[in-house]
């Protein structure tokens, strides 16, 4: 397949295009610094120099693409919620999906768009266990989950098979939350964050990338996909085994009230309860290499 891919140099997308051509699909990543591109992703990437937010001849590009694997976005986590901020996470979400949805109604070869989405899109649901079928939260990732599934599927009125991979927390080495939870943990200060009850939806990148690889190449998948593993445990849980992955203590809880303090509405992220299970991948027979949190943690930090 040739493959369309934007959010590219992102976290995801640096696992993904390396392992597409490994399988000798054809990869073309679309980045508004094509010479930082070229020097991230490996050679044999086709970088098309553009900003996705705008329109431009870089769709051409897209409607001679079999798929698109759509991953653009500002990243959630960094920086507090202000109005700016919120403003810069719907519209390199939106405009971006906006755009290659135009571009896939001028294609007469597109078959498939995989699409970004997030766990998010529930909001806080306490003990309930989310399905795909599950309705979506009130919250600002929520809203905004929900807005960025609903550009994507526009693709479906000119018969493109959409499949929006809502993603849990993603662990990965090289960046994410990974990096951000341990170093508590390396100065001896690790812990359950608020009160550890809340639900943790992880993945380990690498299940990530195969749920992508996946989805491209099953016909049958469309809409709504969870991509968490399928027994996501509390937050409490998560930290005990975190702790004892690198040695370290994993008692002193971070209260809700001074994350809330200190991060603002961005705390109600951390905080949110999201028992997410991933019924549509489990269906399709999807089996994850890194279910269990011991064997995930103990590929993620052989260091320690």
């Amino acid at each position: 397949m040739r493959i369309f891919i934007t959010g590219g140099t992102g976290l995801v997308g640096r696992v993904l295009v390396p392992q597409l051509l490994n399988r000798h699909d054809e990869v073309v990543c679309v980045s508004r610094d094509a010479d930082r591109a070229r020097r991230v992703l490996p050679r044999g990437t086709e970088v098309v120099e553009a900003d996705p937010n705008q329109e431009g001849a870089w769709q051409q590009v897209v409607a001679g693409c079999d798929a698109v694997v759509n991953l653009a976005g500002e990243p959630v986590a960094d920086g507090l919620w202000t109005r700016k901020k919120k403003t810069r996470l719907r519209r390199s979400r939106l405009a971006v999906t906006e755009n290659v949805v135009r571009a896939l109604q001028q294609s007469e070869r597109a078959r498939c768009l995989v699409s970004g989405s997030a766990v998010g899109y529930y909001g806080d649901q306490g003990d309930t266990a989310l399905g795909e079928g599950h309705e979506p939260g009130q919250d600002f990732l929520a809203r905004l989950a929900l807005e960025w599934e609903n550009a994507a599927i526009q693709a479906e009125r000119d018969g493109l098979r959409v499949a929006c991979i809502r993603i849990g927390i993603v662990l990965s080495p090289d960046g994410g939350a990974l990096p951000r939870l341990l170093a508590p943990f390396r100065l001896g200060f690790g812990g359950p964050l608020g009160n550890g009850q809340q639900y943790f939806p992880w993945l380990h990148i690498q299940d990530l990338v195969r749920i992508i690889l996946f989805t491209l190449d099953n016909e049958e998948l469309a809409g709504p996909i969870n991509a968490v593993v399928p027994t996501p445990p509390p937050q409490k849980d998560f930290a005990a085994a975190l702790g004892a992955a690198l040695g370290k203590p994993s008692w002193l809880p971070a209260p809700s009230f001074a994350m809330r303090l200190l991060l603002g509405e961005k705390a109600g992220m951390i905080l949110a309860s999201q028992r997410v299970v991933p019924n549509v991948l489990k269906a399709h027979g999807f089996r994850f290499a890194f279910g269990e949190l011991d064997k995930a943690l103990a590929d993620l930090l052989p260091g320690d």
